[in-house]
């Protein structure tokens, strides 16, 4: 996929990002990013494989937990840095708009993997993506991502049913110029 930067993605229940831009590297391309996220906002428990993540806080306070871990809380000026195959989450801990630089890097699927979540919960009403849509993008990446909050027995049972009956109903058509999983 060929992206315009910056690129902007919304997911209409609180958590703009933007991709600034991706930046060639001999180590691998990765991404630079700024995201705004009003108070009690935030991605759920999740995991990135592949990549590293970092946010430095801009304004507002940001609470971060790694999964099995306290919460904890940081100010303007400080950097959290979550690394590869670690799962954890963020939020906007104050009552202000939270805004972060940031990056990601490598940047593999990321940009393409968050793009149609975001775009699936926005058209959702805010709420979470649509079943087929998390289950088509969930078990495609799956090498790349996991959602830790998302049961075993929907990921085991709930999907692949899901994805049955979507493909017979062409919903995966839309899906069709994906990128390859890393």
């Amino acid at each position: 996929m060929t992206y315009t930067y910056p690129h902007t993605i919304d997911n209409g229940a609180g958590e703009e990002l933007i991709f600034v831009k991706l930046v060639k590297h001999p180590d691998g391309d990765y991404l630079e990013v700024e995201n705004m996220v009003k108070p009690n906002s935030g991605p759920p428990m999740h995991v990135h494989f592949k990549q590293d993540e970092s946010l430095t806080i801009t304004q507002g306070k940001l609470g971060a937990q790694i999964l099995g871990q306290q919460p904890t809380y940081h100010d303007v000026g400080e950097t959290v840095t979550f690394k590869a195959g670690i799962a954890h989450k963020f939020w906007n801990a104050g009552t202000d708009m939270l805004k972060c630089t940031g990056w990601v890097k490598p940047a593999n699927n990321l940009e393409y993997f968050l793009s149609e979540i975001y775009k699936s919960t926005k058209s959702n009403g805010g709420k979470q993506p649509d079943s087929f849509d998390a289950a088509w993008l969930m078990n495609k990446y799956k090498s790349e991502f996991d959602m830790n909050e998302i049961p075993s027995f929907v990921k085991k049972v709930i999907f692949p049913v899901t994805l049955f009956f979507g493909k017979l109903s062409g919903k995966h058509k839309k899906f069709a110029d994906a990128p390859k999983p890393i």
